[in-house]
């Protein structure tokens, strides 16, 4: 697993414009007024070639009147609980005051590494107002300013020598499958019934599974990872400290699988939940199969019905369409092993390389016929085409004379060719127009 980072400290002393600039983002709200976190915001970092996640906390409150202060706190303890090194962001203008002290005897009971950072040392003449933070007793006070970036190379040279250096999850190349969906919708059915065991408790009340658990399959010839996540839920109904850790859990189940099989409940058709968790595994650009489950409580069958529900799957997560429907049953078995077979199959799918002589043989005839538009009178001219190698997604690159000209509905357009052409049926592909 990658490493987690969460920064704490009490409320306003700039921890969420600290996450934005780790994480390069305007993710987390930034406002004069103390207490705008609310939830944790979760991101991903990058220093020196080490990757690591960060969770934003709300700040630390004691006897506030702030309805939310007891579920602030919770989220810290939680964070902390999870979190591999904690950042401690105190504020050099306002210094030590007596919820730092609480924060801190907290800290220092965790036992976890921690990371004093002393925020708001926007000018140089401020940083010897950070001595005072020795008092904490955690350590050397590291100085930065979130607003500007002063200090923080030195600060992330130092969070960075924490990091154990075994960011892998399983240790074998294998593929890495992750079972995603909304809480009850039969993950853990259907990894019982692949794996042929018990393993996963399964009841009927949403939200039973709390970890993501790896499971090796090796059977019929087949040989990868299965993630099993727990239910991934809208925010309002997240109450309960483990269904945090569970949404945190599933986006690094989806950040570290290759192909995502996203489970739908059959008779509850597509919800706004599933369009999340969809969109998720879009962005970490992870291959898809769509497996409606609960097939066996659907009444009628016939082949009509069918091609409707995957005609309204596919329409409410167009623009990418091509991928796989499997309706299955994980309580009567019935289909489950077509959904490992086509997961597997999109894995191969992702990896599938196309030489650039059959490339341009096939592009390069394509494009003459049916070439991009012309714009504000300049033709555009595509010289060849080259897949690029090594890449998480099969991703193409068309030299141009005019590259900023090629729009996306033209991109689009080769996008479909490409998978009528080849196999990449379940996997997003990536299309960049480059100057020759």
């Amino acid at each position: 697993m990658g490493n987690l980072v969460a920064i704490v400290g009490r409320p306003n002393v700039g921890k969420s414009t600290l996450f934005n600039r780790l994480t390069q983002t305007r993710r987390a709200i930034v406002n004069e007024e103390a207490g705008t976190t609310r939830d944790r915001q979760y991101g991903l970092s990058e220093w020196n070639g080490k990757d690591f996640s960060i969770v934003d906390t709300g700040g630390w409150v004691v006897n506030s009147e702030d309805v939310f202060e007891e579920e602030i706190n919770r989220q810290v303890a939680i964070a902390i609980e999870e979190a591999d090194v904690i950042m401690f962001v105190v504020d050099v203008l306002s210094g030590i005051t007596d919820l730092d002290q609480h924060v801190a005897e907290i800290l220092r009971r965790s036992k976890k590494p921690v990371m004093v950072v002393a925020n708001k040392v926007d000018t140089y003449d401020l940083q010897y107002q950070a001595a005072e933070f020795y008092r904490l007793g955690l350590g050397d006070p590291y100085v930065m300013s979130a607003v500007n970036g002063l200090g923080s190379g030195e600060m992330l040279d130092h969070l960075v020598s924490f990091f154990s250096n075994d960011n892998a999850a399983p240790e074998e190349e294998l593929p890495r499958i992750a079972v995603v969906g909304r809480p009850n919708a039969g993950k853990s059915s259907i990894i019982n019934a692949f794996v042929g065991e018990e393993r996963h408790i399964v009841t009927d009340i949403a939200g039973t599974t709390r970890d993501s658990i790896y499971a090796r399959y090796n059977k019929f010839g087949r040989d990868f990872y299965l993630v099993d996540t727990a239910g991934i839920r809208k925010k309002a109904k997240v109450n309960e400290d483990i269904e945090y850790y569970s949404v945190i859990r599933a986006i690094r189940a989806i950040e570290n699988s290759d192909v995502c099989i996203l489970m739908i409940d059959a008779t509850r058709g597509i919800e706004s939940q599933d369009l999340n968790i969809f969109s998720l595994i879009q962005k970490n650009r992870k291959g898809l199969v769509v497996c409606v489950n609960k097939w066996d409580l659907v009444e009628s069958k016939t082949a009509k019905d069918i091609k409707r529900y995957e005609e309204a799957i596919r329409s409410r997560l167009a623009p990418f369409t091509d991928f796989p429907i499997i309706f299955a049953s994980a309580l009567t078995k019935q289909r489950i092993f077509k959904v490992m077979e086509t997961a597997m199959q999109v894995y191969e799918n992702k990896k599938r390389r196309i030489s650039t002589a059959k490339l341009n043989e096939f592009m390069l005839p394509l494009i003459e016929n049916y070439p991009p538009p012309a714009y504000k009178g300049k033709y555009i001219k595509v010289k060849y085409v080259a897949q690029m190698p090594d890449t998480q997604v099969p991703t193409f690159i068309l030299f141009a004379n005019l590259p900023q000209y090629i729009k996306a509905p033209y991109l689009r357009f080769l996008e479909n060719k490409l998978r009528e052409t080849w196999e990449f049926h379940g996997t997003p592909i990536l299309l960049f127009p480059r100057q020759k």
